[in-house]
């Protein structure tokens, strides 16, 4: 039996379109295709109060950012870009072009390409998000990109000197200091000093999100991303306070973050409950967790693990953490998941800061249909052939009879002429 101690709001509820944030992005987008470089700046000047002379940092300025920072925060920036720098060409690595021959005289094969360009998109209003630098742009530059271009929003009013160089570091080829929808915009669609990208990739607000939505197809993007999502498994091998850490250590990403606790024990439900509230009475970030708790908070008890399991899959969460007795069991029969957290030693702020997993995953059960952000995101995978004459009359004639099942006579004429060439 499935038993919801705390429910959140519907799925119908999470997904409502917001016609408000597609109006406003659609006039900005119209508004940076028609007048460039001119109107990044209004709406620069208008939600960030920034309008410098130059978007694009100069190498004086960057090495300012460098002066600003301590030596332990640039050896841990480095630290955690090696760290996904490495997960990163261990993927690379696992993909491999192929040349086959599948039937005498018949060569298929597929070559893997990356992408020309590429913009990176830092979030940094709320919090400067320096990881979000080494997951898209080292992974991109793993890939192979050639041209990779990031950007991040000014924070306090300058660009934020440790997603700078966290740019920097992770080998941005130009970096620019604006963000929201313009940025994104400026990006996708070039300006009078910007060149046009190839694909956009990289989290964001509401607007950014809409943003991106609205582009896709003139530009590639990595996801349709929603809030952060974090589902904990847990049974009573663990204990509330840890769970409580972890479900509102996810919370404080903003005030619409769904947190779910899924247990088969009551009794840690109760006890992780009772938790969240003292924990949040503590937590620095606690206003903005405590929202995200109250209106998006779930917590679910089930009788066995394979009720949970089917729980978890139907919510295909962003996140999943598992801490139960028998860890494997979730690891091997997951199905819809962003990224699996194993056991109580490893936790999402790993994934989302350093460890070398990606963190830039599907939400809003996308989940279902694809994983997150790697390697082969920035990557086209494309095909070639080549045959032999004796091999085109074998194929030639399978081709000519199907394209005459279907009606295609231009379609047939291309295999009937080998076959008269060719055929001996």
């Amino acid at each position: 039996m499935i038993k919801y101690l705390k429910k959140g709001p519907t799925q119908e509820e999470k997904v409502a379109s917001n016609k408000k944030v597609q109006t406003i992005v659609e006039d900005i987008i119209s508004n940076i295709e028609n007048n460039g470089d001119e109107a990044v700046r209004e709406y620069s000047e208008k939600f960030d109060k920034w309008t410098p002379k130059s978007f694009r940092l100069s190498k004086e300025e960057i090495a300012d950012c460098y002066a600003q920072l301590d030596e332990q925060v640039i050896s841990d920036i480095r630290w955690a870009q090696t760290q996904v720098r490495n997960f990163a060409q261990i993927q690379r690595d696992s993909m491999k072009d192929v040349e086959v021959e599948t039937l005498p005289g018949v060569t298929l094969g597929h070559r893997h390409i990356p992408m020309e360009s590429v913009g990176c998109y830092v979030p940094g209003g709320k919090y400067p998000l320096v990881a979000s630098a080494h997951m898209s742009v080292v992974t991109a530059k793993v890939a192979g990109v050639k041209r990779v271009i990031a950007c991040a929003p000014p924070f306090d009013g300058k660009p934020s000197a440790a997603i700078v160089v966290a740019m920097d570091m992770a080998g941005a080829d130009e970096i620019y200091c604006f963000g929201g929808v313009q940025a994104v915009a400026a990006m996708a669609i070039g300006t009078q000093t910007i060149a046009p990208v190839d694909m956009i990739v990289g989290p964001g607000n509401a607007f950014v999100a809409e943003a991106k939505r609205q582009l896709f197809g003139r530009v590639g993007i990595d996801l349709f991303a929603g809030p952060t999502e974090t589902l904990i498994i847990a049974d009573d091998s663990v204990d509330g306070e840890l769970c409580a850490a972890d479900l509102l250590g996810q919370a404080e990403h903003g005030p619409t973050s769904p947190v779910v606790l899924l247990t088969n024990s009551e009794t840690l439900a109760k006890e992780t409950m009772k938790e969240v509230e003292r924990q949040l009475k503590i937590l620095s970030t606690g206003e903005v967790a405590g929202q995200a708790w109250r209106d998006f908070g779930e917590v679910i008890v089930c009788d066995t693990y394979e009720e949970m399991l089917s729980v978890a899959n139907n919510l295909a969460s962003e996140h999943v953490q598992v801490m139960t007795k028998n860890v494997g069991y979730f690891k091997d029969n997951m199905q819809n998941f962003g990224a699996l957290f194993l056991g109580p030693e490893t936790n999402v702020s790993y994934g989302d800061k350093c460890i070398g997993t990606n963190h830039t995953l599907p939400t809003k059960k996308a989940a279902r249909y694809t994983g997150g952000l790697w390697v082969g995101k920035f990557i086209k995978t494309c095909t070639f052939q080549y045959i032999t004459e004796e091999a085109s009359v074998v194929v030639g004639n399978y081709c000519s009879r199907l394209c005459a099942l279907e009606g295609f006579a231009g379609h047939k004429e291309q295999a009937d002429i080998r076959l008269r060439r060719y055929e001996k």
